[in-house]
């Protein structure tokens, strides 16, 4: 499989993003557009930290019952959780269910309420510049950088769980702080969705 795939559309997409008809719609409208929000941004937060050691797949077809389970990802209601939430939400066949990655999505709500600057203009704090150049494959593209080990420091610091380095780069390209998408792919540069 080559790095840059021409779909039935005759559009050319990173390879990933042609793959399954899930992914085709996700890296089209969604991934590496600018998102900003703090609820918009918790929400991709707390999906990326649910993804980690599974298919970005199986958490993107989830996301339905995610939302519904995590009350659209409000951070104000998700910070409210007690123990009664956390069992419902281990009995819930639609998300992933580990008590970790539960918990730390109610613990990052309530340290997300904590930020005085807001979730998002934290997050947004810590984008690089913009690259002169889309990368030309995928072995250009890293699964971390100074940028995300120094975003993960400081969102552990403030209290978050589930964000390590690679899940804070992965945050970074799917809500447009990087542009991912390769030299040749139809998306055009990271804009607001």
């Amino acid at each position: 499989m080559t790095d840059l795939v021409i779909g039935a559309d005759g559009l050319a997409r990173c390879a990933w993003g042609a793959s399954t008809p899930d992914y085709a719609v996700y890296h089209d409208l969604e991934w590496g557009r600018q998102l900003r929000g703090d609820d918009a941004l918790y929400e991709r937060m707390t999906l990326e930290a649910f993804q980690s050691g599974l298919s970005w797949l199986t958490i993107l077809r989830k996301r339905p019952a995610f939302r519904l389970a995590f009350d659209d990802f409000r951070i104000e209601a998700v910070a409210g959780y007690g123990e009664s939430d956390v069992a419902r939400l281990l009995a819930d066949a639609g998300i992933v269910r580990n008590r970790a990655k539960i918990e730390a999505a109610i613990a990052n709500a309530r340290a997300a309420l904590e930020l005085p600057e807001g979730l998002s203009a934290l997050l947004w704090s810590y984008a690089p510049p913009s690259r002169v150049a889309r990368p030309e494959s995928f072995a250009q593209v890293p699964a971390l950088t100074a940028e995300s080990t120094t975003l993960a420091k400081a969102l552990k610091k403030r209290g978050f769980r589930f964000v390590g380095p690679t899940t804070a780069y992965a945050l970074m390209q799917a809500t447009g702080m990087v542009d991912d998408h390769l030299t040749g792919c139809h998306r055009t540069p990271a804009g607001p969705a």
